[in-house]
C-alpha cells in the first residue's frame, strides 16, 4: 500500500508544477487562464483525501517491534553523520571531519563492526580530537537526542509535535 501512495505522488507533485506555470507571469487583467486551477485542485484534495484514509486504516494494521526496529537502525552507519557532527563541533571543518569519518566508516566496515565498537584508541588514530564522550552520540538514542530543536528527532520534540496535532485535531 505505501508504494502506491509514493506513486501518487508524482501525480500530486505534476498537479503543482501545472499550477505554478499556470500562475506565472499573470498579466495585469483577464485572467480568465486561472479557470485551469480548479481539475488539478480538485483532484489533488481528493487524492490526499483517499491516501489518509488508506493510511490510517493501514496504521492500525501495523505491529511495531522494537527490536527488530533497533537492529535495522544499527546497520549501515547510520550515527555516520554525528560523527562528522561531534568533530565539527570541536572545531574541524566539516569537509575535513567528512573525511575522517569516511575513514572510520571504511575501517569499521573492513572489521565488519559499527563505528561504536571501535575502540577508542582506533577512532583517535582518526582524530585525536575524539574523546570517550564520542560513544554518547554513536548510538540511535545519542542520535536521536542530538537532534533537539523544532522539527528534530529528539524524543521531546517528538512529543511536542504529536501533542500539538493531537490538540489541532481536537478542534
Amino acid at each position: 500500500m505505501p508504494e502506491l501512495v509514493r506513486g501518487k505522488s508524482g501525480r500530486v507533485i505534476g498537479h503543482l508544477m501545472g499550477l505554478l506555470m499556470l500562475m506565472k507571469s499573470q498579466p495585469l487583467a483577464y485572467n480568465k487562464d486561472n479557470q485551469e486551477d480548479k481539475e488539478p485542485l480538485f483532484d489533488t484534495v481528493n487524492t490526499l483525501v483517499d491516501t489518509l484514509r488508506i493510511y490510517a486504516d493501514m496504521m492500525r494494521g501495523i505491529t511495531v517491534k522494537p527490536e527488530n526496529m533497533r537492529a535495522a537502525v544499527l546497520q549501515g552507519f547510520a550515527t555516520a553523520t554525528d560523527l562528522a557532527d561531534y568533530l565539527v563541533k570541536k572545531g574541524v571543518p566539516f569537509r575535513d571531519s567528512h573525511e575522517v569519518v569516511a575513514q572510520a566508516v571504511r575501517h569499521a566496515d573492513a572489521q565488519k563492526c559499527d563505528l561504536a565498537d571501535l575502540p577508542l584508541a582506533v577512532l583517535q588514530g582518526f582524530s585525536p580530537l575524539i574523546e570517550n564522550d564520542v560513544y554518547q552520540i554513536l548510538t540511535p538514542e545519542g542520535s536521536l537526542n542530538a537532534r533537539n530543536h523544532i522539527g528534530g528527532t529528539a524524543p521531546e520534540q517528538v512529543k511536542a509535535q504529536v501533542a500539538r496535532w493531537r490538540a489541532l485535531l481536537a478542534q
